[in-house]
């Protein structure tokens, strides 16, 4: 897969999980492949215009909202790390120690406030792809070594931050019931923002070579 095939994926894949939510629960696999391929600001005009009926009806509730979390923060734990073995610059380096601390961290508050709910997180569609979505980036990077590999990966961090900020605004924040998971998921929001902006800048610097 080319670096630009993996940016796609990374933008696509949490936005086209997302989307199945957005229409209905039984897409056939030619539409959803369709969705798949679509851009990320095009997935989310689709979501935006979806009906309010069958996004009540296919909602995620929250047993399976924490599910998503849980498997996203984990995604990102396990990018960082193979980012540790493989990346070369310092500034990557650095990043992923965050994300594997960060992360990790988040998860353990989701897992410790489910246990306190008596809330299995419930594996879903949304997880699932976001799972498939993050063995096949990964597979891709693991085929990648220094500079390339350091472009790459923060290609993708930027993309996937951006499409996990989209989901926590337009889906997992608004969509979570119980008020101890909102206000997980709204004091988690800042930090995948800075996330974002440090990504973005390091993205900047390798791209400009300096």
């Amino acid at each position: 897969m080319s670096m630009l095939s993996l940016r796609h994926r990374g933008v696509t894949m949490l936005g086209a999980a997302l989307a199945f939510y957005a229409f209905a629960a039984c897409k056939p696999s030619g539409d959803q492949a369709a969705a798949d391929s679509l851009p990320s600001d095009t997935l989310a005009a689709a979501m935006a215009q979806g009906s309010d009926t069958a996004a009540a009806a296919a909602k995620p509730n929250d047993a399976q909202i924490a599910h998503i979390a849980v498997t996203a923060n984990s995604i990102d734990s396990a990018t960082g790390e193979l980012a540790m073995s493989k990346a070369q610059s310092k500034a990557v380096k650095d990043f992923a120690q965050t994300m594997i601390t960060d992360h990790t961290k988040v998860n353990k508050q989701a897992v410790a406030l489910a246990t306190k709910l008596g809330v299995t997180p419930e594996d879903n569609d949304v997880s699932r792809q976001l799972q498939s979505g993050a063995e096949e980036a990964q597979a891709s990077l693991k085929t990648m070594s220094g500079a390339a590999f350091d472009i790459a990966y923060i290609d993708h961090e930027v993309s996937y931050h951006q499409a996990v900020l989209d989901a926590l605004d337009n889906t997992l924040i608004p969509g979570a019931q119980n008020a101890e998971l909102k206000e997980l998921l709204t004091n988690v929001r800042p930090a995948i923002a800075a996330h974002l902006d440090r990504a973005k800048g390091i993205q900047g610097t390798l791209s400009s070579g300096s």
